[in-house]
């Protein structure tokens, strides 16, 4: 693409989508934590609204099919194209509140998200030397952390002071304010010329492409091995120290703080080893971990010690394998993310799946598919064979 942007300006540009992306993953999270809340304000059963939320992950499929109008008309035209679409979800449910307007909140509040997020990874990485890029993912992914930290206690305090629906006020408005933003600042690129081709020939060059379909496959198995295990930590919990609240509040803080550690250990850690030995190391370390459980889990104190390790390594694994992924198909970045992140969506549902059945032989059979899993993944990374690096054009951030 032909820029010219000065380093402040581009670091002023990656705030800006921090903050943009902050607004809509926690509104995005929220509904785990007041689940009841919001199905009680609807007078609905709680089965309901896991219906809308299987959907929307259901749905998200349909991301990578609307993600390759980032590479033909420009990353700023597939963010703000994903806001939109986010932001027509939340205009529904905050003026006319009711179970069928927050059912397509959900959905096109995830479908929008899968449209802008590839958009951003894209711009990061035209913008970001290979070397450096781990940074500049890392903090994107930064948001999903900090959501549940900082804005999903004052989502809970809204919604106190207020009434159910009241938060979707506040993330349209604040979406609309980013939008406008975003709109101002980010550069208006053309797109090379090798990028203007039909959107749906962009999505068969990279499904064809043997380096791409190896990434995607690594990053379905580690979806897929971790949530073997997180579907079903909380009901080991229980199972072995009986329903205690306090515990399950105490593990949903530490998975924040634990995400957060992640996200900026790995923003310190990928760019100086590399991104691909980076997964590696999380690979091995989350895979000793996932065998510790039945020993560390023998207290409360323990489990959360796990837990906390656990979630940790996940995301070591996840936001170093982001920036690599870029560097596949530098010509179809965003489409290359879209699909990616397509496939970590199969990869959580087939995980979802397969928890309880192998739960019903034991923890340990989770364990090991997780290890299983892990291992396959680093196979699968072993395979991924990236284009030779070109110097990359002068106004380029250093």
């Amino acid at each position: 693409m032909n820029t010219n942007i000065q380093k402040a300006d581009f670091n002023a540009n990656v705030a800006l989508l921090t903050v943009t992306r902050l607004t809509v993953n926690t509104s995005i999270r929220m509904v785990y934590p007041f689940l009841a809340i919001f199905a009680a304000g609807m007078g609905v059963e709680i089965g309901a609204i896991s219906l809308a939320l299987a959907v929307s992950m259901a749905m998200s499929a349909v991301g990578p099919f609307l993600a390759p109008i980032a590479d033909r008309y420009g990353r700023k035209t597939g963010m703000l194209m994903g806001l939109a679409i986010y932001l027509i979800g939340t205009l529904l449910a905050g003026i006319w509140p009711g179970y069928a307007t927050f059912f397509l909140s959900i959905l096109l509040g995830n479908l929008g998200n899968n449209v802008f997020v590839p958009a951003l990874q894209a711009y990061l990485g035209d913008h970001t030397p290979y070397e450096k890029r781990g940074l500049y993912l890392a903090i994107a992914e930064i948001p999903w952390a900090l959501s549940f930290i900082l804005l999903i206690p004052l989502v809970g305090l809204i919604i106190e002071k207020s009434i159910w629906y009241a938060p979707f006020w506040y993330f349209s408005a604040l979406v609309v304010l980013t939008m406008a933003l975003i709109a101002w600042r980010i550069p208006n690129e053309k797109p090379a010329a090798d990028e203007t081709k039909s959107l749906f020939s962009n999505i068969k060059q990279v499904l064809t492409s043997a380096p791409a379909m190896w990434g995607m496959l690594m990053g379905f198995l580690i979806i897929t091995g971790n949530e073997v295990v997180n579907m079903v930590f909380g009901v080991w919990i229980q199972d072995s120290y009986g329903l205690q609240i306090a515990a399950l509040g105490a593990a949903s803080a530490v998975i924040g703080v634990s995400e957060l550690a992640g996200e900026g250990i790995t923003a310190w850690l990928a760019d100086r080893i590399g991104k691909e030995r980076s997964v590696i190391l999380g690979i091995v370390l989350s895979s000793a971990f996932v065998l510790t459980l039945p020993w560390l889990g023998k207290s409360i104190v323990g489990a959360l010690v796990w837990l906390f390790m656990f979630y940790f390594t996940f995301e070591l694994i996840i936001v170093s394998a982001l920036p690599m992924m870029t560097e596949v198909m530098p010509q179809a970045r965003a489409t290359v993310m879209a699909l990616f992140i397509a496939a970590l969506s199969l990869g959580r549902a087939a995980g979802d799946v397969a928890a309880p059945l192998l739960y019903r032989g034991g923890f340990w059979f989770n364990a090991g598919a997780c290890v299983v899993l892990n291992l396959l993944a680093w196979l699968a990374l072993s395979r991924i064979r990236f284009p030779k690096q070109t110097k990359l054009p002068d106004e380029v951030v250093k």
